[in-house]
């Protein structure tokens, strides 16, 4: 994508948070694993150059950290050179490869690119230096709170919640929705503000002769996982206690229950809702996107990349509801030698939203704001790396102001400076922006349970509730609730 057209991309972002995890096995088996490649590691990479430090990072979004690692580089003034290392394109091979690293003792690692799920893990390994406390403090004053949680953790012998890594993009879900249809079907285009809501509107829409899925990720994947957690957030539950890790809070007060039972309500109903999605347990964010192009759904929860998919599409014909909308303007939007600017795109941003549009994430009751699960990636300082306060430097050159408006604009990973939804040329790239920020402040904001044991929890959570909508909501409170229990005592067998 040039910087030119900076609305987020069609494969920009597309996983919560690069969040497509099999690897499950609790920090022990992982650390076993990496034990065993330890010596082989050990043996090409004892070494360091000082004043160089390598940062690892994702697949997703490299080119922007490999950019601007070049930038960070040639501000620095001779004082590091700063090289950009991709990792694999798995999320669980990206959390493997670092773990052998660390646990060999790389020196040559000095800064990583890590999942928002991590932290607890690596920190309490002992893999993580610490955000000092005048950088931390900068961060959590400039940065919206849901991407700051995601960095802090209390270790065993940490007197308080610390920052152990450094936001560097974020993301979060959104409702996408047919105003043309609901306009036609109801009378209004005012988007549901609850999923009871979403769920009567869908039934009018059906009735009407329009379609009747509702796109949702329900496959047995960390996408269940990231609807369960903002419904059950929604509804004013969680996994576990913020602050005390070890304590299960699916059903341990008759409202943590209620919350958990609810949640489960709403997910059975919109799985087995008349008309649903027939294929609803294998659903992801790519059928999830594509339900809704090809016209099957008024409503989808997705993340923003749907928006510039439906737009590409929808320009050269394969979006029907869009197609007399961007026909005049095939030839621009198709134009990859030259594409628009974002100042180009806005009227066509405005026009599109006639026939599709989004909102803020729909709550499960009318009097309780809703809250969505963010995803995102953390810059860490690794343990190994023999250079800790030029790492640090590096790392806030790299989660600067300067630095996410470049992932934002040209990536598409939405900022977790606060600033930054202000700037003009941000509102330009992302006229869904607003709905972002207020999505990702502290208390907005869903975070998934922070624990060490994440991926086991993460793992048995959603293979108990695939697939979804064959079980009783009430009965599976308990089921769910001993499976986060066996995870965190590291009794759970892994399927």
């Amino acid at each position: 994508m040039s910087k030119g057209n900076s609305t987020p991309r069609a494969d920009a972002v597309v996983s919560p948070g690069r969040a497509r995890r099999s690897l499950t096995r609790r920090l022990a088996g992982v650390a076993m694993a990496a034990a065993v490649a330890a010596p082989m590691l050990a043996a090409c990479s004892t070494g360091y150059e000082q004043g160089v430090l390598n940062i690892y990072a994702p697949t997703d979004g490299f080119d922007y950290i490999k950019q601007f690692a070049k930038t960070c580089t040639e501000e620095s003034g001779g004082r590091y050179r700063l090289q950009a290392n991709v990792l694999p394109k798995s999320a669980d091979d990206q959390r493997l490869q670092l773990a052998r690293r660390l646990a060999g003792n790389d020196h040559t690692l000095d800064l990583m690119g890590m999942d928002v799920v991590w932290t607890a893990e690596f920190a309490n390994a002992g893999w993580l230096v610490p955000v000092p406390d005048a950088m931390a403090a900068e961060v959590e004053a400039t940065n919206l709170g849901g991407p700051v949680a995601t960095a802090m953790w209390q270790r065993p012998d940490d007197a308080r919640k610390r920052m152990y890594a450094l936001p560097i993009w974020t993301n979060t879900q959104l409702l996408w929705f047919r105003p043309d249809l609901m306009k036609q079907s109801l009378g209004s285009r005012k988007a549901p503000t609850t999923w009871d809501e979403m769920l009567s509107d869908t039934a009018a829409i059906s009735a009407a002769g329009g379609p009747s899925w509702i796109m949702v990720q329900a496959k047995q994947y960390e996408g269940l996982m990231v609807w369960f957690n903002s419904l059950l957030a929604s509804a004013g539950g969680s996994v576990l206690d913020p602050d005390d890790a070890s304590k299960v809070t699916l059903n341990d007060t008759p409202e943590h229950r209620a919350a958990t039972v609810k949640a489960l309500q709403v997910m059975k109903a919109v799985a087995t809702a008349p008309g649903h999605d027939p294929s609803v347990t294998q659903s992801d964010e790519g059928t999830a996107r594509l339900g809704m192009e090809t016209g099957k759904a008024a409503f989808e929860i997705n993340w923003p990349f749907v928006w510039a998919s439906a737009r590409t599409n929808g320009a050269t014909g394969d979006v029907a509801f869009l197609k007399d909308t961007l026909a005049p303007y095939a030839s621009m939007l198709t134009d990859e030698a030259n594409p628009p600017t974002d100042a180009q795109l806005a009227p066509i941003n405005k026009k599109m939203r006639s026939h599709f549009d989004f909102a803020r994430y729909p709550g499960v009751y009318p009097d309780r704001p809703a809250r969505s699960t963010l995803g995102g990636l953390n810059v860490a300082v690794a343990s190994t790396s023999r250079q800790p306060d030029l790492a640090f430097e590096a790392a806030k050159c790299m989660t600067s102001e300067q630095a996410q408006k470049v992932y934002a604009i040209s990536g598409g990973t939405p900022p977790t400076i606060a600033s930054l939804y202000d700037d003009k040329d941000f509102k330009l790239a992302y006229p869904m922006g607003d709905d972002i920020r207020a999505q990702l402040k502290a208390g907005a904001a869903a975070p998934r349970p922070a624990s060490p044991q994440y991926q086991a929890i993460s793992t048995l959570v959603t293979a108990t509730l695939a697939p979804v909508g064959s079980w009783d909501p009430e009965a599976m409170v308990d089921k769910l609730a001993d499976q986060v229990q066996r995870a965190i005592d590291g009794e759970g067998i892994i399927p």
